[in-house]
């Protein structure tokens, strides 16, 4: 009875080391995974907040970035005469120190010198910001770029050739702002053929 007792104890120990060692296997793992999930979980919220921060600091960039383009713009088209505007002023005074000469002096010579001055500041003025001139006499009739307002008969120049310009055109670069104004010639009347009298 003693034999079957002595094999029985080795298993014994056996069982209970071995349930020990994996107690202690078992015991030992969950703390280094849960560790290591702590840490993975707050670097991962850390790395989250650090994002949405940055986003949220892209959003108010753009949001300033957009208020700031859009008050520039109607900035620019609220003051985009200002240069025209102050490339005419000089014309307006020399206009009306012209006036105030021949009020005082009753020299109207004064005035016609001044009103050809002011035109020409005028005229240097819109040059300055690109708008040119249409001024077509002689040319032919380009329906893009001029305006009939009647025909004249003419037998010196081909139909639809500009012989006068009532009021300059202008454009700038290739828009047209204001049609050249003319008057075009057509070609004259046929001779009447002389009535015969038959019987």
């Amino acid at each position: 009875m003693s034999a079957p007792e002595n094999e029985n104890a080795p298993e014994n120990v056996r069982t209970e080391a071995g349930e020990d060692n994996a107690g202690s296997d078992e015991s030992e793992r969950p703390d280094d995974v849960v560790i290591s999930a702590d840490d993975d979980l707050q670097k991962l919220r850390s790395d989250n907040e650090e994002l949405r921060d940055r986003v949220l600091r892209v959003q108010a960039e753009l949001e300033n970035f957009r208020r700031r383009t859009q008050k520039e713009a109607v900035d620019g088209m609220k003051y985009q005469s200002l240069p025209l505007i102050r490339d005419i002023l000089p014309g307006v005074d020399n206009l009306k120190r012209a006036i105030d000469a021949v009020e005082q002096s009753g020299d109207t010579q004064n005035l016609v010198d001044g009103i050809k001055m002011v035109s020409q500041q005028l005229y240097d003025a819109l040059k300055a910001h690109s708008a040119e001139q249409i001024n077509p006499e002689g040319q032919s009739f380009d329906p893009n770029l001029h305006e009939a307002l009647s025909q004249v008969p003419s037998a010196d120049h081909e139909p639809m050739t500009i012989c006068q310009v009532v009021e300059i055109g202008y454009r700038i670069h290739d828009r047209v702002i204001r049609p050249a104004k003319v008057i075009v010639t057509c070609a004259p009347p046929e001779p009447a053929e002389p009535a015969t009298d038959e019987q």
